[in-house]
């Protein structure tokens, strides 16, 4: 799971202050072979001073390049590799035969300079255009080994020196690019308030940052995890389930501590923890968790490798950073959900208010017509409910109501809907359900508040009230909402006229 995305580079006061010694160093070296050029005996050098004087002009303008971020280029990075190698060889060739040891460190500042402010490959460039030059036009006698060593110890040293800072480039860069883009999704996570976003912009997280083979995100939900997120060697298994006791995710969450295994290869020492296979059945060689906790949020973010010591504490640190964030949005996001649902819900009853239910009404008969599926619409009304109040009180009335939507509730799908329509009636929504199946949801709700028992304050069971219901049917008898309200409505009418406790249409009805 590499990240596609280019790594980012060094900025340029970066850069000079990683080659400030070096560029000092170049400078006063080239001053000094210039210095020594004209005034050497028994006559000047200008030839060489001259090249030396050309090293010092272009020390100061690729300082002046890096300043204008040049170096970004890859047309200068080649050019500078180009001039550096051919420079520094042409040098190595106008040196006197008793100076030669200047070279040396010529050698080694040159390709650390390049391999410091461009590529790899520049650097390799440069190296490989100094050692042509350098060696082909070499004065020295490699015939012993005090020859040997002499000629070849700089260009074994630049070559090491090389890959060090190569890769030391490469990881602090990647590391940089970790850091940026945790913070990035960091920032977007922060601003959303839902709940699936968060969780996405979580995923492309994990995938662009942290070299994982697996690695979820779950809630505590009775003893068990729900893994809402859960990615294993190139599969998603979201909405897995998976107990608590007994396992290393369940240890973080019930000691709220971040858990790092490099190797699992060595015996884990946790009394009463056992390691478990989820997912594919690979076993994992390391693994690190990092406990989520927050108000409205319990649970843990894993990552897994099926390779031992895949992961460093920078791995943990950042995964316990993604961590903090994700649950703060998560956090915000569901108390954001609840006060939305609040809005939507009446105060007493826990049922859909009138303004709400009619929002999802239009909803569900659009995508009924879109769907070609009928939709049933029940009008509910508690028979003689004012006079039930005046005599058992208004608190016995509020425990009625409420038993009556449990009630509801008990007979109804998740996709159905349940509103308060305006004091004792009630609408409900049966998307899918044609008449004949409202007639028998209907009648289920009738039967289950026969079973209901109710207590006034002095805790002796009173009656229960009976209930009419109207039914209509989208869009065999009502093509929009306000119209199925309508027929549905003077069906209820319809219902009390006939003696109030009744079903209209009734069973015959439905099944002509």
């Amino acid at each position: 799971m590499k990240s596609t995305k280019s790594i980012v580079s060094f900025a340029p006061h970066e850069v000079r202050r990683f080659i400030s010694p070096l560029t000092i160093a170049s400078t006063a070296l080239m001053a000094g072979i210039v210095a020594d050029a004209l005034t050497a005996p028994p006559a000047p050098n200008f030839l060489l001073a001259f090249f030396g004087g050309l090293g010092i002009a272009y020390i100061a303008l690729a300082h002046y390049l890096l300043v204008r971020s040049a170096f970004q280029s890859a047309t200068y990075k080649l050019l500078n590799a180009l001039l550096t190698g051919i420079g520094i060889g042409v040098f190595s060739f106008l040196l006197p035969a008793n100076r030669t040891e200047i070279i040396q460190p010529l050698i080694v500042f040159g390709v650390v300079i390049v391999a410091t402010t461009t590529d790899r490959w520049s650097a390799y460039i440069t190296f490989l255009l100094i050692g042509f030059i350098s060696l082909s036009t070499s004065r020295l006698q490699v015939h012993t080994l005090e020859g040997a060593l002499e000629m070849f110890t700089p260009y074994l040293i630049s070559l090491i020196v090389l890959e060090v800072i190569t890769r030391l480039k490469q990881t602090t860069q990647q590391h940089i690019h970790r850091l940026e883009t945790i913070n990035n999704i960091s920032h977007q996570i922060m601003q959303t308030l839902d709940k699936g976003k968060t969780l996405s912009l979580l995923n492309t997280a994990l995938q662009d940052t942290l070299h994982a083979d697996t690695y979820f995100l779950g809630f505590v939900e009775n003893d068990q995890l729900n893994l809402e997120l859960f990615y294993d060697d190139g599969e998603y298994f979201n909405g897995t389930r998976v107990p608590l006791a007994g396992t290393l995710s369940g240890w973080v969450i019930k000691n709220q501590k971040e858990l790092f295994l490099p190797d699992l290869r060595e015996d884990v020492t946790m009394e009463g923890v056992n390691l478990q296979i989820i997912g594919k059945k690979k076993t994992s060689l390391s693994w690190i968790g990092v406990p989520l906790s927050a108000e409205n949020v319990t649970g843990i973010l894993v990552l897994a490798s099926y390779t031992a010591n895949a992961f460093d504490h920078a791995d943990l640190e950042l995964l316990t950073s993604l961590g903090q964030h994700v649950t703060l949005a998560l956090d915000n996001a569901l108390r954001h959900a609840q006060v939305e649902e609040q809005v939507r819900l009446d105060s007493l009853t826990g049922v859909y208010n009138h303004g709400y239910f009619l929002k999802l009404l239009g909803e569900q008969t659009e995508q009924a017509a879109q769907s070609h599926t009928p939709l049933s619409l029940i009008m509910l009304d508690i028979d003689y409910f004012k006079q039930y109040n005046d005599t058992y009180g208004h608190l016995v009335g509020d425990r009625i109501l409420t038993s009556l939507c449990n009630a509801i509730r008990h007979n109804i799908k998740q996709t159905d809907a349940v509103g308060r329509w305006g004091g004792e009636e009630f609408a409900i929504s049966l998307p899918g359900a044609n008449g004949r199946q409202a007639y028998q949801i209907a009648m289920r709700i009738v039967e289950t508040m026969r079973t209901v028992r109710v207590e006034d304050r002095d805790h002796q069971t009173i009656p229960i009230p009976t209930v009419s219901q109207g039914i209509a049917v989208y869009p065999d008898e009502a093509d929009e909402i306000y119209r199925l309200i309508d027929v549905a409505d003077q069906r209820l009418y319809v219902a009390k006229e006939r003696g109030r406790n009744q079903i209209e249409p009734g069973a015959d009805f439905w099944v002509e």
